[in-house]
């Protein structure tokens, strides 16, 4: 059941080590694939205005505290993750580099010609597809093994240290973010709440398909 998943799988197309600067095409290609698709699942679900993600939420809410931009404070709250990786022995790659270059990137394209549907069912579903593909995306460019981008480091840091199944780990992650970026001031909506309890499952049935059909 891949609800119970709790390692990255290993296919002929993942790099041997995440720090590799001279990867297969295969591994580099669906990194970019990965990154692309979850770049397009975080811009639907800004599209949909059925609510913020977790961790811009957080960012909201910390910036109605310390005067300082949702930006910036975005920018100090991924830092704070890729610390984080030292004592959880995670390794960079070029895909923790090419993360924050494609995602924007797809989040931008996807703003400019993606329209927000008017009814508020269409926002709702737009919501949905946004967790499944930022799900999916994240599933497939985690296989690639090129490196994480700081949230999944650190996704994966802490379920090598509990051995927990990787659904619960990213569910226990995104909740706690979302919960103290609320209690701060930050605004939830029904697609943050989506995001927050879908996203370690669509996470995890990416993982496991990757694996059923590449293995």
């Amino acid at each position: 059941m891949f609800l119970t998943i709790k390692k990255i799988p290993k296919v002929y197309w993942s790099s041997k080590t995440p720090l590799n600067f001279k990867p297969k095409i295969s591994s580099f290609i669906f990194l970019c694939f990965g990154l692309a698709l979850f770049g397009l699942g975080e811009g639907l679900l800004i599209v949909s205005y059925s609510g913020a993600s977790p961790w811009s939420v957080l960012a909201q809410g910390i910036s109605l505290k310390v005067n300082l931009s949702i930006g910036f404070l975005t920018f100090l709250i991924s830092v704070c993750a890729l610390l984080l990786w030292i004592p959880l022995k995670q390794k960079f790659g070029i895909g923790t580099i090419l993360n924050a270059l494609i995602v924007a990137l797809m989040i931008d394209i996807c703003i400019k010609f993606v329209p927000t549907p008017n009814d508020y069912i269409y926002q709702l579903l737009l919501g949905f597809i946004a967790v499944f593909t930022v799900g999916m995306g994240g599933g497939i460019y985690l296989v690639a093994n090129l490196g994480a981008g700081p949230r999944d480091g650190l996704m994966i840091g802490l379920q090598e240290k509990t051995n927990l199944p990787i659904a619960a780990v990213r569910a226990f992650l995104e909740i706690s973010v979302v919960s103290i970026g609320w209690y701060l001031g930050g605004t939830v909506g029904i697609g943050t709440l989506l995001f927050a309890f879908g996203i370690g499952p669509c996470v995890a049935l990416s993982l496991y398909v990757v694996g059923k059909i590449f293995s």
